[in-house]
């Protein structure tokens, strides 16, 4: 059974905004972090952006300032706010959250940013 279900990606023009959302299965009792990462072609899998409990955050540089994550600690779902988006950002964007001894993996959502 999928835990985590991702949705909001898509085709958007260099510029654009897009926002992908993440909810995880209540059967997950605990979830210390959740974040996104994102793997490009040709390239590994890379952290774009986390938040903890406590409403911490880490952004990747190269997402400073165009990208916000935010979280729903209640619905078990987090989110992630991108704008200014470049070709660049074009990826695979996987959600993940991480309960203190186990990480969780969603399937992945298809972001392509493109003139």
């Amino acid at each position: 059974q999928v835990q985590l279900v991702e949705s909001g990606g898509g085709l958007v023009q260099p510029g654009g905004s897009l926002r992908l959302s993440c909810a995880a299965s209540r059967n997950i009792l605990s979830i210390n972090v959740m974040g996104w990462y994102r793997r490009a072609p040709g390239k590994q899998r890379e952290l774009v952006a986390r938040i903890n409990l406590g409403g911490s955050t880490d952004y990747a540089v190269s997402v400073k300032g165009r990208f916000t994550i935010s979280r729903d600690i209640d619905k078990n779902m987090v989110n992630l706010q991108m704008n200014s988006l470049k070709p660049e950002d074009t990826a695979v964007y996987y959600c993940n959250a991480f309960t203190g001894t186990r990480d969780y993996w969603g399937q992945g959502t298809q972001v392509t940013v493109s003139s």
